[in-house]
Parts: C-alpha cells; structure tokens; sequence
C-alpha cells in the first residue's frame, strides 16, 4: 500500500507504529448506528472492521514531512516502555518503530522538528525514550512543537489522571527540561509552508497542521476524525472529545476546507492508507482513500 504523497515539492511519509483492532464501535461513538457502515461503503467495509473482535480497525503512526531543508514529524505514536495500565494497547510496549524510522531513511538525530496535534498518549509516546532508567529526547536536535493551550490544559497537576496519567511527566517534560520545546499561541506558521491552525473540541488545544506548498494543501487531522465513519455522519463525537460542541465546530471546518480545496487529508488514525480526500454533494461529506 502506498505511504508516500506528495504536496507540491514536498513529500510526505507514513511510518507505522501499529495498525490493528482498536475499540468497539459502539464504544467509541456513543451515537453509533450500524447502518453507517453501508453508507461509508469502502472508506470503512472490508478493511475497517476486524471480522473476529468487531472492532474498529486503527493506525497509529507518524506523517514524515521532508521539505528542500527540513526533515518533520507530525505526532509521535504511543512510544515503548510507556506505563499505560488505563491504556492496554499502548502499554509498555517494545515496538521497531525506530528501526521503521531507519527504514524510510530518518534516523533521530536528523530531525528538525516535531509537531504534534496534541498530548494525548498516542500522539505524544516517541517524543521520548528510555535511556538508563531516564526519558530523554529521542530527537535530541529537533524541536517540538504543540499548541499553547494545548500546554497549559496538560500542564495542571489535575489533569494527569486515568488515560492522561503519566503522559506530560515522561513525554512532554524532559523535552522542555533540554530547552527544545517550542509553544504556538493561537494559528501560527512554524516553518516551510507548515502551520497551527486550533481545531479545539478532541482537547482544548487541538490543532490541524496544515502544509502548503504550489497551490497544493494538506491537512493533518490529528482527532478531529478517528474513523471515516466521521465523515459521514459529522456530529458524531468519540468519546474522548472534552467539548463536543467545539470538536463539531472543527470537524466541520476540516470537511469543508478539505472539499473546497481539493486538499490531501493526512489522517491519525485512519485505516488502508490514512490519506485521502474529502468530497462534498449539498450538505454531505462523503470519503475516499488515496490509493
């Protein structure tokens, strides 16, 4: 399958952590109705519901972007060796994703930046690594971008607690401890055509990074989508989003810019090749994947 698009001269590369089943539909949507399966069609049937578990099928991976001078990364996955007992799938894990780095030519040390969408675990876990019982930066040159309010949410002792326990100490601390944090207050352009626009609602600092380059647009999503499911039906929120009316609000702007312009959506956690394109008839979004 393919996992190297480009966006005008830039190219960008998916790197997978693991792909599997992931939660029960129903569990995840609160709102769910199996007839949006037939609706989605092949954004979501055969390869997006495991047959044996019924469960939803879900990437967890990194976007590669390489521009003419930098090398970035767009969310980090869930990491190894990170304690997530509220968490099955990601904890303490033992994955090659850094040989799978290796493989599509990026070792550590030659990454500029790291963006992420936000601090939720499976988003965040690569930032760091474990290195004689301490976590330090696994990119020791790059520097890690995330939202302001994405920071300050995550930062109050409060909110480390169930599926958020652990993550701000061991994945977002020690890359503020060696100065290579980088925090964008509102919409902001970062570097080589790449930006923050928030999209709050999944979290309160949820942002899209968006890319530009040759009249071309790409968007990565992060969570304002989990599923293609979400395309179809637009006020379906998971059960993870905080403010559901907010995470309505970006979806929708999401669907809209992606329709209007035509543009690459770079997903988290879509299945098949987590990229494709949204199309509009009316007041309907409908999905399909880039090949």
């Amino acid at each position: 399958m393919r996992s190297e698009y480009r966006i005008g001269a830039i190219t960008v590369t998916r790197v997978t952590e693991q792909c599997g089943p992931g939660f029960l539909p129903d569990f995840l949507y609160p709102d769910w109705d199996p007839a949006v399966l037939q609706e989605a069609g092949a954004a979501m049937l055969p390869d997006g519901l495991d047959p044996a578990s019924g469960k939803l099928i879900s990437s967890i991976h990194t976007w590669v972007v390489r521009t003419p001078h930098h090398t970035i990364l767009i969310d980090t996955c869930a990491g190894n060796h990170k304690h997530r007992p509220a968490l099955p799938r990601l904890h303490q894990l033992d994955l090659p994703f850094l040989d799978r780095l290796a493989e599509a030519g990026v070792r550590p040390e030659t990454v500029d930046f790291v963006l992420c969408t936000h601090l939720h675990a499976d988003h965040c876990g690569w930032n760091t690594r474990l290195i004689d019982g301490r976590w330090v930066p696994t990119f020791p040159n790059a520097k890690y971008v995330f939202s302001q309010a994405e920071y300050d949410h995550w930062s109050a002792p409060a909110r480390g607690e169930g599926h958020a326990a652990g993550v701000f100490e061991d994945s977002v601390l020690p890359v503020i401890a060696t100065n290579q944090a980088q925090v964008i207050d509102g919409a902001g352009v970062i570097v080589d055509g790449l930006a923050f626009h928030p999209t709050p609602g999944h979290s309160p600092g949820h942002v899209t990074v968006t890319l530009e380059d040759k009249d071309h647009l790409g968007l990565f999503s992060g969570d304002v989508m989990h599923q293609p499911v979400q395309v179809v039906r637009p006020k379906w929120n998971s059960r993870f989003c905080e403010d559901p009316a907010a995470a309505r609000a970006s979806r929708r702007w999401l669907l809209e810019q992606a329709a209007e312009h035509d543009a690459t959506v770079f997903t988290a956690h879509f299945a098949q090749s987590s990229a494709g394109f949204v199309t509009r008839r009316g007041d309907r979004f409908s999905w399909r994947f880039s090949d």
